[in-house]
């Protein structure tokens, strides 16, 4: 027992010193500057007070700290690219200055370049950590249920259709659906969600989520390399990866400038002097001064930290970009086409009208239809059985014997009484028709789905469902249509129906009864008549017009057709996510664009300073790598906020 104690003692120890080690490792390029930093002091000192021969080796010793990690760098992308970069172009600034006797600005450079770099590498880092933060969320063993008797396992172990117990406080290892038990379940890394959710029997739940105050047994529904957690961690991942087309720009652009650089250096060291009879030494400082300022360190740090600050910020809010390019692409979304079922409505059913005769007793009433309907599993039934449950308490079902004929309605006897719930082709057109006063086509023309009930041969009342909208809907839509971005509806609905939610919700152009190759169309046209079309849907039928589209959307709890296709993922199933897209798109290109512009004014001044020699080295180094320093922070300034 004090055997297993100890070792217990040593392995925490282990798994401290490990994690201090990353740690370490994570910042030692920090860590590597900042003693450049002191040394250079020290460097200063012995300098100012004469002493070059202390002086000199201090800041040979800060040149090999500071700059190894940037010089080894630049030296295996040129050899891996065969083409010269901005690593190497500042290697040989530092070089040349100690070689014509100016240590000093030359550890200055390093130091400052070292410290942006370090700079760029913590946004990675940090970009890094949200994919492991994920990773950390999901458990790596489940308690599976054999025959009533717990055993521990790997999730990795898992098959679909096993039994996992899942305990108050504990996270739930993979996707199923709950066989037993009631809770309250932690979403908010998955979904979103800032409160818990209450759970019950037969509602699904998602690995990485976490289970609140009450015991749960689970079915598994997915393997652990197919849940919704697995496939989030592997979007963050792909994103990180793929460049914006800015990115790409700014990465091709960078070899032929940085040779243009140096053809410009290789000019200044001779021309100057024998043009406008600058002094050789002169001349050889101004081409160094050059190559310092000319350098486009701070324009290739305009893209890339933003980029992965925003998809880093995207993903601790419910939003998953599969890469900068789609985050890019969003900014000039001239159309947004909405599908209809499950994106701008909720996708299911709700009742939202029940008529019945004065004469009918609507205890019966309601006892009848709760007793029918309970016995389907038809979407318009567990509507109405829902509504009665929830607003007419009228006690527990009773089980009878229905007669259904699909597709038109249910008929069955209860106390010798015949009773029949269905459409109006199943009740008797006309009857259906005339009933109160010909109502039933006033809530037609407001897209709703009509269910009659007849008891004997009279019909007794009818009820009405619609697939009601998202409220945050037209919230959303009212948003697209204040920044000049219209809205358009594809729907494979009726037209009258799509009319109704068209109206509802006030979308600029809307088409129903459309097949999903004729959303395809659809979309080819609006993309010709007015530009870039961003497209959101949620089911199989949506696939091929996301793919069409310029940006394709899914709803997280879409199909996974959908998923696959799109290239933004809304993981909470909230239309609103929509609009912080957009607003997270625009504020990247903004910070971008600043970024870009302010990397070349600092340039263009700084050049044209050195050109009538009133730039000093030192400080076309504080400006050059100072103007580096301040685009990467402003890029971070996506971090924040949502």
């Amino acid at each position: 027992m004090e055997l297993n104690s100890a070792e217990k003692i040593s392995e925490t120890r282990s798994s401290q010193n490990h994690e201090f080690f990353n740690k370490w490792i994570e910042h030692i390029e920090l860590v590597n500057a900042l003693i450049a930093g002191i040394l250079i002091g020290f460097g200063w000192f012995y300098n100012s007070n004469g002493n070059e021969a202390i002086a000199i080796p201090i800041f040979i010793l800060a040149f090999v700290i500071g700059g190894y990690a940037k010089a080894k760098e630049g030296l295996e992308e040129t050899i891996a690219d065969k083409k010269l970069n901005v690593e190497l172009l500042m290697v040989f600034a530092a070089i040349g200055s100690a070689l014509i006797g100016y240590w000093e600005e030359g550890a200055i450079l390093i130091f400052i370049f070292a410290l942006s770099g370090a700079l760029e590498t913590y946004t990675m880092n940090k970009s890094q950590r949200e994919i492991l933060a994920l990773m950390s969320l999901q458990p790596e063993e489940a308690m599976i249920l054999v025959n009533g008797e717990e055993k521990k396992v790997h999730v990795s172990t898992l098959n679909i259709g096993d039994t996992i117990l899942v305990k108050p406080g504990e996270r739930i290892p993979t996707d199923g659906v709950i066989l037993s038990g009631k809770t309250n379940i932690d979403q908010s890394a998955i979904t979103g969600e800032s409160m818990p959710v209450e759970k019950n029997k037969s509602d699904e739940v998602f690995a990485g989520t976490v289970n609140g105050n009450g015991s749960i047994t689970i079915s598994v529904m997915k393997k652990s390399t197919e849940t919704m957690f697995h496939k989030i961690l592997e979007l963050v991942q792909s994103a990180q990866s793929e460049k914006s087309p800015s990115q790409q720009f700014i990465e091709k652009f960078e070899g032929t400038y940085v040779k243009a650089v140096l053809i410009l250096v290789g000019l200044m060291m001779v021309v100057p002097h024998f043009a406008l009879g600058w002094s050789w030494n002169e001349t050889i400082y101004r081409a160094l001064v050059l190559m310092v300022v000319a350098s486009p360190c701070a324009l290739v740090a305009s893209i890339m930290p933003a980029t992965l600050s925003a998809i880093s910020n995207g993903a601790k809010n419910g939003l998953l970009f599969k890469g900068g390019i789609h985050l890019e692409k969003l900014n000039k979304t001239d159309v947004v086409v909405f599908d209809k079922t499950g994106t701008l409505t909720k996708g299911e059913p709700s009742v939202t009208d029940i008529l019945s005769i004065d004469t009918i007793d609507q205890n019966e009433f309601y006892k009848a239809v709760l007793a029918i309907e309970n016995q389907s599993t038809h979407p318009l039934a567990k509507a109405i059985v829902a509504k009665i449950h929830n607003e007419f308490p009228v006690g527990t079902a009773e089980m009878v014997s229905v007669d259904e004929k699909s597709g038109f309605g249910v008929s069955a006897v209860i106390d010798d009484i015949t009773w029949k719930i269905g459409k109006a082709d199943f009740v008797g057109k006309e009857k259906a028709k005339v009933f109160q006063d010909e109502v039933s086509e006033k809530l037609s023309k407001e897209g709703k789905t009509i269910v009659y009930i007849v008891r004997e041969s009279e019909i007794v009342g009818l009820i009405a469902l619609k697939d009601v909208v998202r409220k945050e809907a037209k919230e959303v839509i009212d948003k697209l249509r204040k920044i000049g971005i219209k809205t358009v509806m594809l729907t494979g609905d009726s037209q009258s129906t799509a009319e109704v939610i068209a109206k509802e919700l006030n979308i600029d152009m809307f088409k129903g009864e459309c097949l999903p190759e004729g959303k395809v169309q659809e979309i080819k046209k609006l993309k010709e008549k007015y530009g870039t079309v961003t497209m959101i849907g949620d089911g199989i039928n949506d696939a091929p017009a996301l793919a069409t589209s310029d940006v394709g959307i899914a709803m997280g709890e879409g199909t996974d057709v959908a998923l696959e296709t799109a290239d933004i993922i809304l993981m909470k199933n909230e239309l609103l996510k929509l609009s912080n897209a957009v607003t997270l798109s625009n504020k990247m290109n903004r910070i971008i664009k600043q970024n870009i512009v302010f990397s070349m004014s600092v340039i263009a001044l700084l050049i044209c300073s050195n050109f009538f020699q009133v730039l000093d080295l030192p400080l076309g180094v504080i400006g050059h790598e100072g103007s580096t320093i301040l685009v990467i922070l402003n890029g971070l300034r996506l971090l924040k906020g949502n």
